[in-house]
């Protein structure tokens, strides 16, 4: 049985953002927050010449591409995520479902609730698709730059990219507190690289620099409106790892993520586009691989290795998103239980998903054998980062009007100039579906299905727990001078608020009894990370030794329904582990065709509460203090 139920009430909470210092942070961002956006460089400009969509290596072609990537780099990331979309933080926490929580809370249940959702986990679904190609287009880009520094090494590419890959899964589950110490100085130290290699180049040709004339995109279009239309596919893996900039808000903080990219990320990035374009002037056949041309000779296989801990840093950061974000969909009720392993006695937001991570592995692994090269990965890739680009722009939309109360002229505004923006980049993408984009679509579709099917099934089953409950105050009159009581606590746990939850009714039917003290025991998630001790529970007396109690919890936070116990002291005693008994119901769910889902997402939906982590595990329950008892029900 699932006990969480999402809520759309607001609390008094903490913030839950970082307390370090805003250098230190910066830092920490820069390893982690940019390092997927950081190994762009490696094959955004080759897959706008040498791609699906072949350019003529042209003074032209090389302006009005370059022009495109600092404008989209300005647009995209500075504006929209940056300025606006970072500013949307839910008591510090950033992300797809942090902003659906943070609308859903504030708009309650109106028209447009199932509007947000349906974006907000769409948004979720295709993040998904991002984990997966992320770490496999980005290996395997910088170890393709061995055949730079040996055309002989070719047939070594896909073994060592693999070999890579399935370490990195592997030792996942140790934690990433010491690799991730690694991070910041790593990334520094390539960012450096990145802007040197950079200036050596347009050193050649100073007047590169003029790319920042949007005359130059303009240019492009007109010259062949078809073709440049085409190039925005390729365009836009510039800006790939945008999204991480607000995903990762809550762990480095708005401030600091800004500084990182104003000051630090964003110039090295620039100098190093800036730089290949030069080199692509001077030498048109560079266009092949321009990142590991602009080294000199001597220096490619340490820049191979560096771009190499680079794209692994840069897998990380989005392994642990995929980690972070499934954690809040099972908070948030949208994915049964799952077993979460906390690889960090220090931090709490650094967790291990098995389920997940060897999910996104064969998945990497799959996608590395299947398209066997970067640029077919890289017809995948876009798909996926601008669909969540333009979703993000439509939440952007009712997050600026319902929200924050902009003047209607002012949030329609902004919010057309990003959807045009980040539509003609989907639009783009969505012409590379046959060539590979099917494959994020593809994982996206099987995510929102799952993730819809949870949220439905469970409210469907609530709904028919709640019309077959008794009311509790009729079920203790009806019971507290028939039974005998026996000493000590009994703990039963429900899904909802109202009513005698399954196992007490199972319990009272089989075996004749009722222990002095009964506690009902409902478990909420609200839409804020994070809650203040004070608002952790709430006690109703029914008398007769029968009590109410309601835990409450931030979609951030795990439940350990024992320690939390301990904080209650209004249920006549405290609540200790040896005089307590916890009840559990679990059902069998039988589809039916009763309203509610087709038949085949009910059969999904009762297989995945079948396979859903036990509660004992989920809520940090003793085992040897769990009685379960079964009953059918009908969907």
């Amino acid at each position: 049985m699932v006990l969480m139920e999402q809520t759309g009430e607001d609390g008094a909470h903490p913030h839950s953002g970082p307390r370090q210092g805003t250098g230190a942070l910066a830092l920490g961002a820069l390893g982690v927050v940019f390092g997927d956006i950081g190994t762009s460089p490696l094959y955004a400009l080759k897959e706008s010449f040498v791609g699906h969509h072949p350019l003529t290596v042209d003074p032209l072609h090389i302006f009005g591409v370059l022009s495109l990537i600092f404008w989209t780099m300005t647009l995209i990331v500075t504006v929209k995520y940056v300025f606006i979309v970072m500013r949307a933080d839910n008591h510090g926490e950033g992300g797809s479902m942090a902003l659906l929580a943070l609308v859903r809370r504030t708009l309650g249940e109106s028209r447009w609730t199932p509007l947000v959702a349906t974006l907000g986990v769409l948004a979720t679904a295709l993040f998904y698709g991002d984990a997966i190609i992320t770490p496999a287009i980005s290996v395997l880009s910088a170890v393709e730059g061995l055949t730079v520094v040996e055309a002989g090494m070719t047939p070594l590419v896909l073994p060592i990219a693999i070999v890579i890959l399935v370490a990195l899964f592997l030792i996942q589950r140790h934690g990433t507190a010491r690799v991730g110490a690694m991070f910041g100085p790593v990334m520094v130290v390539y960012f450096l690289v990145l802007a040197a290699l950079g200036i050596l180049n347009i050193l050649r040709h100073p007047d590169i620099v003029a790319i920042v004339n949007p005359v130059w995109a303009v240019r492009f279009f007109a010259l062949d409106p078809k073709l440049a239309f085409l190039a925005l596919g390729s365009v836009v893996l510039a800006v790939t790892g945008a999204e991480a900039l607000y995903a990762d808000m809550g762990h480095f903080g708005r401030k600091a993520i800004s500084i990182a990219w104003l000051y630090a990320a964003l110039p090295c990035l620039l100098l190093n586009y800036l730089g290949q374009g030069a080199l692509m002037l001077d030498r048109p056949e560079a266009a092949q691989n321009p990142f590991f041309l602009m080294a000199p000779e001597w220096a490619r296989l340490p820049l191979v290795i560096l771009a190499t801990l680079a794209t692994i840093i840069a897998s990380q950061a989005v392994i642990s998103g995929a980690f972070s974000v499934t954690q809040q969909a099972v908070q948030l009720g949208f994915l049964p239980r799952l077993r979460i392993q906390h690889t960090s006695a220090a931090a709490a937001g650094q967790i291990y998903v098995p389920l997940v991570n060897f999910a996104l592995l064969g998945f990497v692994i799959l996608l590395v054998l299947g398209f066997g090269n970067s640029t077919d990965l890289a017809a995948a890739y876009g798909i996926a980062v601008t669909g969540t680009m333009f979703i993000t722009a439509c939440m952007l939309g009712i997050l600026t009007y319902k929200v924050w109360k902009w003047p209607p002229a002012v949030a329609g505004g902004v919010t057309a100039l990003f959807l045009i923006v980040d539509g003609a980049y989907f639009a783009s993408n969505a012409t590379k579906i046959p060539d590979g984009g099917w494959f994020p679509l593809l994982v996206a579709a099987i995510a929102f299905v799952g993730l819809t099917t949870w949220a439905t099934g469970r409210r469907i089953m609530r709904e028919r727990l709640r019309d077959g409950a008794m009311e509790l105050d009729l079920f203790i009159r009806s019971t507290m001078n028939s039974l005998k009581r026996v000493p000590g606590t009994a703990i039963f746990l429900s899904s909802t608020t109202e009513g005698v939850p399954p196992a007490m009714l199972h319990n009272v039917k089989h075996n004749r009894i009722l222990h002095e003290r009964n506690i009902i025991l409902t478990v909420k998630t609200y839409g804020v990370p994070h809650l203040h001790a004070t608002q952790r529970s709430r006690v109703e007396d029914h008398g007769a030794g029968f009590y109410r109690v309601i835990l409450s919890h931030g979609f951030m936070e795990e439940v350990d329904i024992p320690a939390a116990l301990k904080g209650v002291h209004d249920c006549c005693g405290p609540i200790t582990i040896k005089d307590s008994s916890y009840f559990l119901s679990r059902q069998t769910l039988v589809p039916s065709a009763r309203p509610g889902m087709a038949i085949w997402r009910e059969k999904l939906f009762a297989w995945m509460v079948r396979n859903a982590e036990s509660p004992m595990d989920f809520f940090k329950l003793p085992v040897n203090r769990v009685v379960e008892l079964g009953s059918q029900l009908e969907i």
